[in-house]
């Protein structure tokens, strides 16, 4: 079986064309799960719904939560539908089996002097600090992934027309115009930081470390850590949070829900639904925060009997 597993992750990385940490993922949840199967004398090929939902419950038992639960189904379901298309299997036993309902998250976004504060501790006093600020304003004026960040290229930036090419999940790719700060941040980095950067190498990442290789995902996540620490800001902030934040300063500002999703590279709207309630919750403490008989008329109305 494990010929199948391996020829499954190459087709979902070669075919599917699945981010490599995605990968990594469903070969550790399909791992789990065939020794699971082992242990308890059954084999993948000859697995039934019953071991599958056995599965489920033993998952649940051990603690795992509802969204690793359904990423684990997720990845069984897949490599059965391989082995239908193999031939291996006439019926994928998994689709029987029903996903734990995930409990709905709300997005973390935070005010948009909360993300000037944030932004604004670089100065641009030294090469990192025109670095670390230009990513910042990408990060917020675009509403970049960190895989996207750290990934995009320069041959993707274009400033004269002020946008960027980010490539997305499953290696989509989308325009996102960017406004004046990040173009301005953008231009002084790429002319005057990155060339220095380089050391001579060739590479076509935009961002780079000091030594000229290109940035990981978790310096992204130190220089959005240093900025909250610098800029005195005790709530938990990550670089998803100027993601979430760009969505919802959008909806906020009036924009309409499919321009939004069109920029986030959703590929289903109702993934980006969710900052409407973000929005719903942001007019609510507006309403009982400015309107005189709001709040007071909530708590104390009693219906007239």
């Amino acid at each position: 079986m494990d010929r199948i597993l391996d020829s499954y992750l190459e087709y979902s990385a070669l075919e599917k064309k699945l981010a490599p940490r995605t990968i990594s993922a469903y070969s550790n949840d399909l791992q789990h799960f065939i020794n699971w199967l082992n242990a308890n004398g059954v084999i993948l090929s000859e697995a039934a719904a019953g071991d599958i939902a056995d599965y489920m419950a033993y998952l649940s038992s051990a603690g795992f939560s509802p969204v690793s639960t359904r990423r684990k189904l997720s990845a069984i379901r897949g490599i059965f539908r391989y082995m239908q298309t193999l031939r291996f299997r006439n019926d994928n036993p998994a689709e029987l089996i029903h996903s734990p309902k995930q409990p709905v998250r709300l997005p973390h976004a935070v005010s948009v002097e909360t993300v000037a504060a944030l932004i604004e501790v670089w100065t641009g006093d030294s090469p990192l600090s025109v670095r670390n600020r230009t990513l910042l304003e990408l990060a917020y004026g675009a509403g970049l992934r960190e895989s996207e960040l750290t990934g995009i290229t320069v041959s993707r930036v274009h400033l004269e027309e002020a946008l960027v090419r980010p490539m997305g999940k499953g290696s989509k790719d989308r325009i996102v115009p960017i406004g004046g700060e990040a173009v301005r941040w953008l231009s002084l980095y790429i002319d005057t930081v990155r060339p220095r950067f380089v050391r001579g190498k060739s590479t076509p990442v935009l961002f780079l470390t000091y030594r000229g290789n290109p940035m990981s995902r978790m310096t992204v996540w130190n220089i959005v850590r240093e900025s909250a620490k610098s800029a005195g800001i005790d709530t938990g902030i990550h670089p998803h949070t100027l993601r979430h934040s760009f969505a919802t300063h959008l909806l906020q500002g009036g924009a309409d829900l499919r321009v939004v999703q069109e920029l986030l590279g959703h590929a289903d709207i109702k993934t980006t639904e969710i900052y409407t309630d973000i929005d719903k919750t942001y007019l609510r403490k507006i309403v009982d925060r400015y309107h005189p008989r709001s709040g007071e008329v909530c708590r104390s109305f009693h219906p007239v009997s």
